[in-house]
């Protein structure tokens, strides 16, 4: 049978209780720590990466703002644009988490070895392969794909009956492609286009920016006539752009899928592991577009877009 508290006790008891609940509140962007009753082990501090670009931030905070609602101890470290700066920052231990891309990591790491296919798990089998030796691995990929699409105005596809990337050969020696400033060695743009389609944009190319609001731009004023724009951006429906269908399957399976720190997995365990897979999980492709437009269109922050969906899908 418990014993009742006596007096002087219990009111030693609620006194600490009240200071409890006053401290506590000091990092809002550290994630705070773990919950009275959490059995999270000690362990390093999460530190998310995000790129550059809108979507990586949304995915970033989703992924974060889980991990902090159940107790995990969360920073995030912006940046820049390109994959060896994500990769570099793993190795200073800048970040041990970051929201990725399947086939881009995967060829990226490989050296643009070819191995990446259509199939999400096939393809994340061989990047965790590619990971080993950098002690980093990836969860379960996300249903969510975003993959880079090769997009015209109406008015071009109507103009020069343009339905496929394949029907660029009309226009490969008029047309200006515009796109990231790595797309003239990246395998999924220019030397993918040449390999796989036959089409040469080297000497008709305009580095812009990765799937953001420069290449929209140019593209809305004529600067360009093809731009590489991410498949999930939301100005592409808001302007009725046409994706230009990739009939000879340049673009593998750039699913989202969280790398990390093998460190994170063995510290935290089956808990942590099943909670990012949970929260990936609940990511489509649509959902994800949907979140691009309330941050591109609707000019929400990333950290409003990403609390409401986890709300929605009760996971805050």
């Amino acid at each position: 049978m418990m014993r009742r508290l006596r007096p002087l006790l219990l009111l030693a008891v609620v006194l600490a209780l009240i200071a409890a609940a006053c401290g506590g509140d000091d990092d809002d962007s550290a994630g705070g720590s773990a919950p009275s009753g959490n059995s999270i082990p000690d362990g390093p501090e999460i530190k998310i990466g995000a790129q550059d670009f809108g979507e990586s931030s949304i995915l970033a905070q989703i992924y974060g703002q889980a991990l902090a609602a159940k107790g995990y101890k969360v920073k995030y470290q912006a940046l820049g644009g390109f994959r060896d700066i994500v990769y570099k920052s793993f190795d200073n231990g800048d970040i041990n988490l970051t929201p990725e891309y399947a086939a881009s990591a995967l060829e990226f790491l490989n050296k643009n070895a070819g191995e990446a296919t259509p199939d999400a798990d096939e393809t994340v089998a061989k990047l965790r392969d590619q990971l080993k030796a950098k002690d980093l691995t990836a969860l379960d990929p996300s249903p969510a794909v975003d993959s880079n699409s090769f997009v015209v105005t109406q008015e071009t596809a109507d103009k020069d009956n343009l339905a496929s990337v394949s029907d660029l050969s009309k226009i490969v020696d008029t047309a200006t492609l515009g796109g990231p400033q790595d797309c003239p060695t990246n395998p999924f743009c220019i030397p993918g286009l040449k390999d796989r389609y036959g089409l040469d944009f080297s000497q008709n190319f305009k580095a812009l920016d990765a799937g953001g609001p420069i290449t929209v731009q140019a593209l809305k004023s004529d600067e360009v006539q093809v731009a590489i724009l991410f498949s999930t951006d939301a100005q592409i429906a808001v302007n009725k752009w046409v994706v230009l269908k990739d009939d000879k399957g340049l673009i593998n399976a750039d699913n989202v899928v969280p790398v990390l720190t093998n460190e994170l997995v063995s510290t935290y365990g089956n808990d942590f592991s099943d909670l990012v897979n949970q929260v990936s999980a609940a990511l489509t492709t649509g959902e994800l577009t949907e979140l691009n437009r309330k941050f591109s269109v609707d000019k929400e922050d990333a950290e409003q877009v990403a609390k409401d969906f986890l709300q929605s899908k009760n996971l805050l």
